[in-house]
């Protein structure tokens, strides 16, 4: 039986909910007692983030899939790599500093991520892939997920899904930023979820 572990963000800053969260919480009323997903909502503290993944990911799961939100993208953003770095990007003219000393400069999702943005597509949910998952929490958490996964010698399935504004969101934040239905969202997780927990999964295709 394949295990997922999915998580999601608590809100943060300006943003009193985070489309992440709600969008598990809505996948998870319509897909109640599924025993083969686990789901968390992680802090945006970088040190409390470090040491419950790290707990979680000590359960053994197959895959882990993280999702975030996306102040600003129109679409569904499937993030290819996590990079060695931890600090915002918004961090001008210093050195950051690494997540891991000395670890690999970066890892790649091996997950199916083209497979997925066609498939989505072509069921009319905007989705592209993203090759940079950003160098603060979203970036570590994937980026750590990689490096602990191999450590306790289970398969290299992790992701990252970056999330648009739920339209609530954008018309409470007035700054005309763009937006995607709360319906088209979970269509999407639910799409995905399914992919994973299907045999092609166990059968080592993502490894």
């Amino acid at each position: 039986m394949v295990k997922i572990l999915v998580t999601a963000f608590e809100p943060y800053e300006v943003w009193s909910e985070n489309a992440s969260w709600l969008v598990l919480m809505e996948y998870l009323r319509t897909h109640p007692n599924d025993s083969r997903i686990t789901t968390r909502r992680y802090p945006v503290d970088f040190d409390l983030l470090k040491s419950r993944l790290r707990q979680d990911l000590e359960k053994e799961f197959d895959v882990v899939l993280h999702l975030g939100q996306a102040p600003g993208s129109a679409h569904i953003r499937l993030e290819a790599l996590a990079v060695n770095v931890a600090g915002r990007t918004e961090t001008g003219g210093a050195d950051l500093p690494s997540l891991i000393a000395g670890g690999p400069v970066a890892f790649r999702s091996h997950l199916p991520l083209a497979y997925w943005s066609q498939h989505l597509q072509q069921l009319g949910i905007p989705t592209q892939i993203s090759y940079h998952a950003g160098t603060f929490l979203c970036n570590a958490a994937m980026y750590l997920s990689h490096v602990w996964q191999h450590e306790l010698g289970r398969p290299d399935a992790v992701g990252f899904i970056h999330l648009p504004l739920l339209p609530k969101q954008a018309v409470s934040d007035g700054r005309g930023m763009p937006s995607m239905s709360l319906a088209l969202q979970v269509q999407a997780l639910e799409w995905i979820l399914q992919d994973l927990l299907s045999d092609k999964t166990s059968s080592g295709r993502f490894a």
